[in-house]
């Protein structure tokens, strides 16, 4: 079940959320993408919610009012738990219906207007939590550009490894500590070992760096021994957030061989609080497709669907705001642009190889898409390629530099598909800062 145009990616449809028309906005309509929250400063239980404008539309309300029923009303009774998992589990068909239930409840002169209104929440009087209890998480490499770029600094000669063309190449990562939008944490320590060194340290990370990615919510599972065809991959996937795989890179250079990252990564990674539908995303799908040049994908990472519209040409932006740019009463500044069409392995393609070999997804499960770079260098999404490996220093609009992150240092990953014909949907934010090391 690919996901494909209908009445809810109308670009005309309006709604009587006010909010929801406004130019530019995140989360219209057609977008409706879902979240946890509750009010903040409340001991309310999470729930599941819907952006519409700048509100929550309470699952838990909705269901409780008993507004819809069939697909739809069981799908809003699953959403209305503390974590999304349950909902996630129901697959495509149940998702499809709570949206296009949802839609015609939300378009200007719908009868449900009056029972929807007292399910609302202002966004700005709610914090939100983890979308789903993330069983595992699985980190990928899908950039070309930003697996080339890496690779030139330590072999210049021959960047990439003989399997990146083949192979969509994972790792399994440390699912305890993602943590929501406004996550902050303590400079990361580790063994540091410089390179004219005798023995390594035990010391902060002079090195921390972001990751720009997009994580991938698994929805219906598949069990133990079942490989997941091509065909297939996309009714397994749940929707998409942003993502920050922060990174500790001295830690890494270090400990990386013979295993892969370890300390390095598994410190703090970041999610947006909202998850985006591929039924959502249906009318920024593109063309997957390989150089001439270059191997094409075996038998089992390829299908027709895959190569006509398998990539999603989605922007993403990276913003570093500084502790002296907050002092000044600053935004923060745009440090990396790109599009996440330029991946060089799909979303069914992960999925596909994730289970080739028999390993069980369940619902909630992340896939990580790997630091999405485009091919030139400002659309690079680590430090580490911004400042080619720290030899120069990216400058800020206030004057200041940076090579790595230091203490206080905040940064925002944006997301957003826009083009003529169909509606901006937008990601949201997604925030997280550096604090200083632990004593």
């Amino acid at each position: 079940m690919t996901t494909s145009l209908n009445e809810t990616h109308d670009p005309a449809l309006r709604s009587w959320v006010p909010s929801a028309n406004v130019a530019g906005c995140d989360f219209p309509i057609q977008n409706l993408p879902l979240a946890v929250f509750r009010r903040a400063a409340s001991a309310e239980a999470f729930r599941g919610g819907v952006a519409i404008g700048d509100q929550v539309l309470d699952l838990a309300a909705l269901a409780h009012a008993g507004v819809f029923s069939g697909l739809a009303g069981a799908a809003a009774q699953a959403g209305a738990q503390d974590k999304l998992n349950a909902l996630m589990a129901l697959g495509p068909e149940a998702w499809s219906a709570l949206r296009l239930a949802l839609s015609r409840a939300l378009r200007d002169g719908a009868p449900e207007q009056t029972q929807l209104q007292a399910c609302l929440v202002p966004q700005s009087e709610v914090v939100f939590d983890v979308p789903a209890r993330i069983g595992d998480y699985t980190d990928f490499y899908t950039s070309v550009h930003h697996a080339t770029n890496i690779g030139k600094q330590f072999r210049p000669d021959n960047p990439l490894l003989p399997n990146y063309k083949w192979v969509p190449i994972g790792y399994h990562g440390r699912a305890s500590s993602i943590g929501v939008s406004g996550q902050s944490f303590a400079r990361p320590k580790g063994q540091l070992k410089a390179p004219d060194a005798e023995v390594p340290v035990l010391a902060p990370s002079k090195r921390v760096d972001i990751e720009l990615e997009l994580g991938i919510f698994v929805g219906q599972g598949n069990a133990s021994g079942d490989a997941v065809p091509m065909t297939l991959a996309e009714d397994h996937v749940f929707g998409m957030c942003l993502l920050n795989d922060w990174s500790a890179r001295d830690i890494q250079g270090w400990e990386y061989q013979p295993l892969g990252p370890f300390l390095s990564k598994n410190f703090a990674t970041t999610l947006s609080p909202w998850v985006v539908t591929l039924e959502a995303l249906a009318p920024y799908r593109v063309p997957f497709v390989r150089p001439a040049q270059d191997p094409q994908p075996l038998p089992y990472l390829d299908s027709a669907a895959n190569r006509t519209q398998g990539a999603f040409d989605i922007q993403l932006q990276v913003g570093l705001l500084t502790p002296k740019m907050r002092q000044a009463g600053l935004g923060d500044a745009s440090i990396c642009r790109t599009s996440y069409r330029h991946a060089y392995w799909t979303v069914a393609q992960m999925v596909t190889h994730h289970t080739v070999n028999g390993c069980n997804l369940q619902p909630g499960d992340l896939l990580g898409s790997g630091t999405l770079s485009g091919p030139t260098l400002d659309q690079a999404g680590a430090l580490i390629e911004l400042t080619t490996g720290g030899k120069n220093p990216l400058p800020l609009p206030n004057g200041e530099t940076r090579v790595f992150l230091e203490d206080g240092d905040s940064v925002v990953l944006r997301g957003w598909c826009e083009k003529p014909g169909a509606a901006r949907i937008g990601f949201g934010a997604c925030w997280g800062t550096v604090l200083p090391a632990k004593a």
